[in-house]
């Protein structure tokens, strides 16, 4: 059975010993809040920052452009919550389709599940809304008021005009992107056109208005206030990734062996000088911790704050450049990688561990499910609703009536003609129009009157189907239902 690796708890901060220096420790008092400092994080050039910005621009031309894509005259992406359908691509949903979307979050949380068995907190540190739109609104925050020293200097300077004007610009960039963010979420719910000229008008409904100033200050507060707070304190994902983890993940490592101990040394010392004082790689420079998001020393281990951005392991990887020492005291390893000092290879042959492959399989089987059940659906609907308010009647000539209300849904974007008829009864025929027309995307309740002739069939309860069928091809539905003679 493969171990849960540790992670590292965060301290908790608790009274000195008392003043007699006995350190009686039912004295000792622990703070349940701790205030946090500011965290100041240096901006970082490397291989590992080239990919996230790459994941930047990925996730927000996706964001951002989805809901101007227009297909068959009509938005792309459409949640449309109004008339109860949800247009994705060429897919058209309905409210009955709910199994698809409960399908999806199924997906998306085996997903999460094995990605993190095999590759640890990579989502967190590349592409999840928090971290994209921190590293957006850090980059906003370095053109305004510079790198990590500059930023701390002025924080800690007087307010005057210089420093009124900065702050100003910088808040009044990222409220902007933030409402442009808000007014995107909802152009997902409302058709994003129409959406823009009302904004343009300042014609927005008031629900409307509340959803674009929710979500576009909620972006705000979150990449510009609180940050690394959000995956600290609020978001569930940290508390429970170690149980996902095993010393087989690849997780952000620091190299104990071979860095430890740490000191500062001259930079042309050779590794017999520095090993001979007890010296290893690492030369305590303290980047590591300061182009770090979150504020952690990856050195202490694995700590719940890590979201593997992999900040350290760049600055790492130039420093040791600089000592001209080998690249990976921070490195993407697997416990097990470090300890028994195994190869690329060999780790990547220990991925096809248990756990990987019951969510894999679970994984493949669902996906495969909801895709066939998607390829497969049928391209209309149809329900059945009996009409409460004449359940069964006589009507001329002693035939026996039942009137039925029938619901139509198109799930198509052209129009099509559906033919009704009915099995399973003798005698049974509709009397009322058999032909009905649906538009595109639309639905269509029609009322429908079955009759039998007098004495076809004993008094009570008779099972009997609809059919109704689609023209050009698109199949036939079967609907039970049942047929009441009075008594």
């Amino acid at each position: 059975m493969n171990k849960v690796i540790p992670i590292v708890p965060a301290k908790v901060a608790s009274a000195s010993p008392s003043a007699d220096g006995a350190g009686d420790d039912s004295s000792a008092v622990a703070s349940l809040y701790q205030s946090d400092k500011k965290i100041y994080a240096r901006s970082v050039s490397g291989w590992f920052s080239h990919w996230r910005w790459s994941m930047v621009w990925i996730t927000q031309l996706v964001f951002y452009g989805l809901p101007w894509l227009s297909i068959n005259e009509r938005q792309a992406m459409l949640f449309d919550l109004v008339s109860r359908r949800f247009y994705i691509f060429n897919l058209v949903l309905y409210p009955q389709d709910l199994i698809y979307l409960t399908g999806l979050l199924i997906i998306c949380a085996l997903s999460l599940f094995l990605f993190t068995a095999v590759a640890g907190r990579l989502w967190c540190g590349y592409a999840c809304p928090q971290t994209v739109y921190t590293e957006i609104f850090m980059w906003v925050e370095r053109k305004f008021e510079g790198d990590r020293v500059a930023r701390m200097r002025l924080d800690n300077a007087a307010m005057g005009l210089n420093k009124l004007a900065r702050k100003g610009a910088k808040h009044a960039v990222w409220i902007a992107i933030g409402l442009w963010t808000g007014f995107t979420f909802v152009g997902y719910f409302f058709p994003i056109r129409e959406l823009a000229l009302e904004v343009s008008r300042l014609s927005l409904g008031p629900w409307e208005w509340f959803w674009i100033l929710f979500y576009g200050f909620a972006t705000y507060g979150n990449a510009g206030w609180m940050r690394e707070q959000v995956c600290k304190y609020m978001c569930p994902y940290a508390r429970f990734q170690s149980a996902m983890f095993d010393r087989d993940t690849l997780i952000v490592t620091y190299d104990e062996a071979r860095g430890e101990g740490r000191g500062v040394r001259p930079r042309n010392d050779t590794p017999a000088d520095y090993q001979a004082k007890g010296l290893g790689d690492c030369i305590d420079c303290g980047l590591c911790v300061q182009v770090c998001p979150t504020g952690i020393d990856i050195r202490n281990g694995l700590q719940y704050e890590c979201i593997s951005c992999s900040a350290c392991i760049d600055v790492c990887d130039t420093v040791m450049d600089k000592m001209h020492y080998p690249r990976g005291l921070i490195r993407y390893s697997t416990p097990n990688g470090i300890s028994l000092k195994l190869s690329s290879a060999a780790m990547i042959r220990r991925v096809l561990r248990p756990r990987v492959l019951v969510y894999t399989a679970v994984l493949l089987t669902i996906s495969v499910s909801v895709l066939s059940s998607l390829i497969l659906r049928a391209p209309f609907k149809v329900d059945v609703v009996r009409d409460r308010g004449s359940l069964a009647r006589v009507v001329g000539q002693g035939l026996i009536e039942n009137v039925y209300r029938l619901q139509i849904m198109n799930a198509t974007e052209v129009q099509q003609q559906y033919h009704l008829r009915v099995a399973g009864l003798d005698g049974a025929q509709i009397v009322s129009d058999a032909s009905v027309t649906v538009e595109a995307a639309g639905s269509r309740w029609v009322p429908v009157l079955i009759q039998i002739p007098p004495g076809a069939t004993e008094p009570g309860s008779h099972a009997m189907t609809f059919l109704i069928t689609a023209d050009g091809g698109q199949g036939e539905r079967a609907e039970k239902s049942v047929f009441l003679v009075p008594r």
